[in-house]
Order: structure tokens, then C-alpha cells, then sequence
């Protein structure tokens, strides 16, 4: 289903005074946007992306977006009544500013490319909106990293934001997902081919990259939906004898082989590695006097949604989010989305997405609004 209104397009919003206090002089921000550009001034809804996402969030050009099943006409994200905007994050490789874009002399970047924070990308966007003349957001919503860009804006920005959805995410990011971004950090740049981060002009570290996204795959799945869907079964016919074959022969080891190789194809290593560390530093309140301090400034309603399998971001760290926020005064309510599909299922249970989100972007609809005990 197309939409009657949607554009994308590159803006650029340098400088950009990054958080470690250097300046990016020119950025370009990557978006699309979906819906009638008359209802931007107040009815707009910033849709932020994952790791690996980009700004193809909905249906554009018959091209179905990675949350196509939330965005469109009469869909919980409504083209018809809101302004959808997303856009590639600062750091990214589809369309804005990174460490595989040209630096100013003209080469890609690479490791010259400064550090990034969270914070960062909520800075990028605040000035690519402000580009497109909308300073007021009906609501920022977004699952896993771009859980932790819609709690940095709430806090941030307070005044701009009247709904925050943090989805399956964190307010500082856990030891153990630190523990498997290291993993896929040390994956990538013990690849020879990553060169110091130096490759473009040569053989990309498609193997490096390719195991990353092997180890995230296993934990942005369950072991339930790893259980059933593959189980123990083999590709083609198993062989008891002849030598050691130490390629797939497991179904699921081919399917996390193929998912690897699928995204070197689409991703830039260096962002990988930019986009992590952003994660690992990822903390709403550092230098703000603590988590708590931080849930104070915001002036926002906020939904936290948690899913019950997800092993990266427990649904015990949605509650405690949840939780913070309410003993500060805010109103909150917190949903859980019941899936098989661990991490993954705020990219795939559109329906039980939909039933969470509908009363929460229509309080017209909604009869008692309060924070759950």
C-alpha cells in the first residue's frame, strides 16, 4: 500500500558540535516521510531506527519499509491523521554522514571520522528537522537503539516531545550487551582485510562483518523460535562417515552464515563499529546526575513496551524504565508483547505492536490514563 504524500531526500545540517566537543563542519542527514506535510506543525511522529536499519521505514515507491506494517493509511501509525518522518542516523552508511563518506579532503573518512554518541544522533536530527521547519514532536518512537535516540530526546528536549515510546531497549546500556558488542567489535577488526580501518580502496572485511551479524542474529532471536523453527535438522543429507566437514550442516548455522553475508552487502564495517561503541556509551544520565535526575527533566507521556523473550534488552530493564520514570512524577504505562521472536518481535508482531501503540497515539480513545503499579 502506497502512501498519498511521501518524499526522501538528503539535508544538510552541518556544523554539528558532537558531544566530545569537535564540530563536523558538513553533514547530510538521509530521511524519508510519509503522510500529508500540513499536519508536520503538529502532528509529526519521529520514527528512529536499529542498528542496521536506515530511513526506509515505510512504503515508499512500492518498496516496503521496515515497519511497513505500522506506517501507512489507517495503520496505527497513520499517514492519513500524522507527518512520519525517519532518517538515517549520524555515523550510518545509507545516505548520511559516516565513517565510509568522503572527509574533506575528499576520502572516506574511516577511523578519522570522530566519535559518536547517542546523544550525537538525537543532535543531527533536532537540526535536520529544524531544516524542515518542524520543531514539535506529537511523538518519538523507536525499538532497540532507537529506543535509546527516543529517550535522549525526551530527556534532551523536553519541550519538543509530548510522547516518548522506548521500545525493547535501555536507559544505560548492560554489561552483557557490552559484552556481545565486544564480540562483534573484535570479529570485525581481527579480519585482516579491516586494514586499521582502512579498506576502502580494497578488499572490504565482508568475513569480519559477516560473523558480527552472526553473533547478533543470536541475540535478536530466542532459542524458542531457534528451537522450532530449525531444531536439529541438517541441509540436505547428513553424512555419518568420510573426513571432518567442518562447513554448515546444521540448518541453523546456514541461516546465520546467510544472514552474515546479506548484510555485507548493504552495511559499511567502520559504521558497525561507530554504531556500537555509540551504544556501549549509551547512558541517559551521564553528566545529568544520574538516571533519575535524567527521567526529571522530561515533560513527556511515555509507553514503554518490553518483550517477554527478548534476552539482549529484558523485559525487566522496559519495567525498570517504566518504573524510574513514574517515581519521578511522569505518566507512563508499560505493555509487553507476548513472541517467540526475542528482540526481533518489535520488527515483527505488527499486531500486537498496533493494539499497544493505538490507545497510547490516540488518548481521545483511551478512558483511564495513568502509570501501572
Amino acid at each position: 500500500m502506497g502512501h498519498a504524500f511521501g518524499v526522501k531526500g538528503v539535508v544538510k545540517v552541518g556544523p554539528v558540535t558532537l558531544d566530545s566537543g569537535r564540530v563536523l563542519d558538513e553533514v547530510d542527514i538521509a530521511y524519508e516521510a510519509y503522510g500529508d506535510p500540513e499536519n508536520a506543525r503538529d502532528r509529526t511522529i519521529l520514527v528512529c531506527h536499529a542498528l542496521t536499519g536506515d530511513a526506509h521505514a515505510g512504503n515508499l515507491d512500492g518498496q516496503p519499509g521496515w515497519w511497513d506494517g505500522l506506517i501507512g493509511p489507517g495503520r496505527v501509525l497513520d499517514t492519513n491523521r500524522f507527518y512520519i518522518v525517519c532518517s538515517n542516523v549520524l555515523g550510518g552508511c545509507a545516505g548520511s554522514t559516516g565513517p565510509a563518506s568522503p572527509g574533506p579532503d575528499g576520502r572516506p573518512w574511516g577511523l578519522r571520522f570522530p566519535p559518536i554518541t547517542i546523544r550525537d544522533m538525537v543532535e543531527a536530527q533536532r537540526l535536520w528537522l529544524e531544516k524542515l521547519g518542524i520543531t514539535h514532536l506529537y511523538a518519538v518512537i523507536g525499538g532497540s537503539m532507537g529506543g535509546m535516540q527516543a529517550l535522549e530526546w525526551a530527556v534532551t528536549y523536553p519541550d519538543r516531545v509530548e510522547r516518548c515510546i522506548p521500545i525493547a531497549t535501555s536507559a544505560r546500556l548492560s554489561a552483557m550487551a557490552i559484552a556481545y558488542n565486544d564480540v562483534m567489535r573484535l570479529a570485525i577488526m581481527n579480519d585482516p582485510a579491516w586494514n586499521g580501518g582502512d579498506y576502502y580502496n580494497g578488499e572490504k572485511p565482508a568475513a569480519g562483518l559477516a560473523l558480527a551479524r552472526m553473533v547478533g542474529m543470536i541475540t535478536y532471536r530466542g532459542p524458542q523460535l531457534y528451537n522450532a523453527r530449525f531444531g536439529r535438522s541438517v541441509v540436505g543429507r547428513e553424512e555419518e562417515d568420510g573426513p571432518v566437514d567442518f562447513e554448515a550442516r546444521f540448518q541453523v548455522e546456514s541461516y546465520l552464515r546467510y544472514q552474515g553475508e546479506k548484510l555485507v552487502r548493504r552495511f559499511d564495517a567502520n559504521s558497525y563499529l561507530y554504531l556500537i561503541k555509540a551504544m556501549d556509551l549509551h547512558d541517559i544520565g551521564r553528566g545529568r546526575g544520574g538516571v533519575a535526575a535524567a527521567y526529571a527533566r522530561t515533560e513527556a507521556e511515555f509507553l514503554c513496551i518490553g518483550i517477554d523473550s527478548d534476552m539482549l534488552y529484558p523485559a525487566a530493564e522496559q519495567i525498570e524504565i517504566a518504573e524510574g520514570l513514574a517515581a519521578t512524577g511522569k505518566r507512563v504505562e508499560y505493555r509487553e508483547i507476548r513472541s517467540v521472536y526475542g528482540h526481533d518481535a518489535f520488527l515483527v508482531e505488527f499486531q500486537q505492536m498496533s493494539a499497544a501503540l493505538s490507545e497510547f497515539l490516540n488518548p481521545a480513545a483511551r478512558s483511564v490514563y495513568a502509570p501501572e503499579g
